[in-house]
Formats: C-alpha cells, structure tokens, sequence
C-alpha cells in the first residue's frame, strides 16, 4: 500500500498523543508528586518545630498542664488534618492528637523500635512508622530542647494519600491542558491538510499526468509561498516541454523536407542518366545540379552540426579574448568579393576609427557578420548597397548590417529567428538556404549575453544590430 504524507502526519499526531500522555502519565506525575512531598514535608517541620519550641518546651518547664497541651495539639492537628504525637526519648507516647488514652490510662504506650537515627540526615520520612499506620504516612520530627537537652520529640502524621490527593488534582489540569494542546494540534493537521498537502497532491497529480506526457494540466496554485512558487516552476515547465514537443515535430519536418527535396532531385537525375533519358550531351548540366544539390546537403548539414553545438538551454562554451571587430569585418567583406561581382553589389564599410578592440569569441563573431553579410546579399537587388557600420556607446560596440533588398514581412520578424523558418518571398528566391543561419547568429549573439534587433521594410530593405562589449584592454 502506498503511504500518504498525510497519513504519516497522522500517524505523528496519534503517536504524539499517545507519548504526551505516556509523558504526563510517568514522569510529570513523579515529578509532581517529589515536588509536593517536598513542600508538605517542608511546612509541616515549620509546625512541628513551632510546637516542639512553644507548647512541648512549656509543658516540660511545668508552665502548661498535659491536658491543656493536648487540646492545643488536637486543634492545630484538626487545622493541619494530620495527627500529632509527643514522645519522649525511648518511643514512650506522651501525647497523641488523636488518642486521649495515650495520656490518661495508667500503662504506657511505646512504639517499639523507635530510634530517631532512622530518620537520618532528614527530617520527615515516608512510610508506615513502625507499623503504628495500615498506610504509608509522611512523619515529620522535631527535637523538644527545654535546658538545652533533648527530652523528646514532637512526631506530626499525614496519609500521603491526602498528599497525593493534591498532585491528582493538580495532575488533571496537567491532562485537560494535555487534551486542549491535543485538539490545538489537530486544528493545525486539518490547516496542514488544507494549506500544505491538498497543494501537495495537486502538483503531484499534475505531475503524474506531465509523466503521461499530458502537458495540458495546470497546477491553479496561486499563493505566495515555495508551494506557489513550486507550481509556477512546474507550470513554466510542463509549457516548456509542450512547446518542446512542438518544436521537436517541426524541426524532424523540416529537416526531413529540407533533406529530401535535394534528395529526391539528385535521386531522378541520376536515374535518367543511367537509363539515357538525359543525353550524354547534357549530362554536365544535370551533373552541376547534383553538385548543387549535394553542396546545398552539405552545408545543411554543417548548419545542424552547428547548431547542436548550442541547444536552447545548454551552455555554449565560449573562447573569450579582445580582437579588433574591424579587421574581422574587413575580412569578412572580402570573401564575398566574387559574388558580389557577379550580382553587382558593393559592399560599403563604416567603421569607428581604423581599430575597435571587443572581448567576444572571435570565431563565432565572425560567423555572425558573415551569415549576416550572405543574407544581405541574397536578398538584395542587383545593383544596389549593402552597409556595415561599427559605432561606439556606452562600453558598447553596436555592429550593423544593412541591405536594400526584399525586406522582411511583418508578420515574419518575429519567426525569423526560428530553425528552418524562410518566408514566402524568400522561399522563392533563397534556393541554396538552408533556415538555420539566423538562428545560429542569434544562439551566438544570447551566448554572449548580448542582444541582436531587427529592422525592416518589406521592399525597402533590412537592417541587423547586435552589440558587443567593449574592451578594457589597450
């Protein structure tokens, strides 16, 4: 059976109640009872040494007659409801609070294996005195001192059931106290059970449900504490993971539409060469579009193999080190001075100063400024500019890269940054891109926890602007 957190606080609180009164039962219990004993003992060696110093000592000088000492003795035993003894030295009962024939029969009564030495270092004991009692009583002694000598003692008795009787009183408040924290506790299990583990089953259903691949559910959990923010996180995460799936379908789309397109084309062209139905004196034609076409497979795969590098959450591990962003630049433009001829572009470079040092990942930059110049350049018009401009603010370097071509719809801006993403208008005119480019400009530019905007005018042109740090270093 699968235990419940719930039941294990219960259990808790059972088992808490069960050990209170255990607790309460035994050592409260002989706690209370040592600490009364202790103060009845204690209060009545107060009495028992007020009597034995005014009404024993007197009755020894010859200033108090027996009978009048007894009467006194009998009305404070009542006031103390105990019983009071005078004895003499060898157990032999003088007086006795609750026996008048102790003191007016003609035989003496003694209590036999009196010795004041079996009281010890104390001055009370607790048990039957000599078998004088059926129960157990607290005796209290005190020397009786006339002239200096001891000539007896003054013995003062109390059940300690009429002691206990006391401690069990006291012991019921210490229950009804126990019985209110005891209902008090099971106030705060049913709070527990609304406040913390109702909230607690929730994100453990919805959770069950994330594990059967539902990401549909939603915890509804809305309080400010760690369960609140717990379900928040868990809610940010089942939506993660949805769109994770989302993206996962459409990336194995597009990657399986991007593959087999070339495919597909190479596939039939090499068939009709092999069964003659392109003729030997066009086969360089169809042989350069299956290299195209092989090319364009190749560096589609370099863009995934690139790509994978980053993933959308990893870490992307970063070659830091100050380098000039203006000979990167320069370079860069250089390399596309071959197609740029042949479409009749020019290149225009503004640049801050003839050097601008930055602290990024050289080679990665450099692949951004170069993704960014090829896009320009596919879809710009023949005959026109492509501008890339460095600029200096704030600790930062602001690079630009601006074309006049095709422009960018409004409602592509934002998907633009998608793996695989082309508009319709580049759909058209991109025939060896591949979707990816951006999306690695963009890995690289968040990498370096800078940022990247976009600017554009459908057939006005479009402009890309990224920012790097500056560099402290000279």
């Amino acid at each position: 059976m699968k235990q419940t957190l719930y039941l294990k606080f219960l259990l808790g609180y059972l088992v808490f109640g069960i050990l209170g009164f255990i607790l309460v039962s035994t050592v409260t219990n002989y706690g209370l009872r040592n600490q009364i004993e202790a103060v009845e003992a204690r209060n009545l060696y107060t009495e028992c040494t007020e009597i034995a110093s005014q009404y024993a000592k007197n009755y020894y000088n010859g200033s108090m007659e027996l009978t009048d000492l007894h009467s006194h003795l009998e009305t404070i035993s009542h006031y103390l409801n105990t019983k009071i003894k005078v004895i003499d030295t060898s157990g032999r009962v003088i007086i006795d609070s609750a026996n008048s024939a102790a003191y007016d029969s003609n035989g003496d009564i003694f209590i036999d294996g009196f010795d004041i030495n079996d009281f010890g270092s104390k001055y009370y004991m607790m048990n039957r005195f000599y078998d004088t009692f059926t129960e157990n009583h607290l005796t209290v002694f005190a020397p009786i001192t006339p002239g200096y000598r001891v000539r007896g003692y003054v013995l003062i008795h109390k059940p300690i059931a009429d002691i206990y009787a006391y401690s069990y009183e006291m012991l019921n408040v210490v229950y009804l106290t126990l019985l209110f924290i005891f209902l008090l506790a099971f106030v705060i299990l049913f709070l527990f059970s609304l406040l913390i583990y109702r909230p607690i089953r929730k994100i453990t259903s919805v959770a069950d449900a994330y594990i059967d691949g539902d990401f549909s559910q939603k915890m509804n959990i809305h309080t400010h504490d760690e369960l609140g923010h717990l379900a928040a996180v868990f809610d940010y995460m089942a939506n993660e993971l949805n769109t994770l799936e989302d993206d996962q379908r459409k990336f194995v789309s597009n990657v399986s539409h991007d593959f087999r397109s070339p495919l597909t084309s190479i596939k039939g062209y090499i068939e009709a060469i092999l069964d003659g139905t392109i003729p030997y004196e066009m086969q360089d034609k169809y042989l350069n579009i299956i290299l195209f076409e092989t090319e364009r497979l190749n560096k589609l795969t370099s863009s995934l193999l690139e790509l994978n590098k980053f993933g959308s959450h990893g870490k992307t591990i970063l070659y830091m080190k100050s380098f000039d962003i203006n000979y990167i630049i320069r370079m860069t433009a250089l390399t596309f001075e071959g197609i740029c001829s042949e479409k009749h572009i020019s290149i225009e470079l503004i640049l801050s100063g003839q050097n601008l040092y930055v602290t990024a990942d050289m080679a990665k930059i450099q692949q951004v400024i170069y993704n960014l110049t090829d896009n320009a350049i596919k879809f710009s018009y023949p005959d026109s500019s492509i501008t890339i401009e460095t600029t200096e603010k704030n600790d930062k370097v602001f690079v630009s890269v601006k074309d006049s071509g095709i422009g960018i719809p409004n409602d592509s801006l934002k998907k633009i940054w998608e793996r695989f993403y082309k508009t319709d208008v580049s759909r058209g005119k991109d025939k060896r891109g591949t979707g990816l480019g951006l999306a690695i400009v963009k890995e690289i530019i968040q990498a370096h926890d800078e940022n990247i905007n976009v600017i554009s005018t459908e057939g006005v042109g479009t402009e890309f602007i990224f920012t790097l740090s500056l560099s402290k270093e000279l």
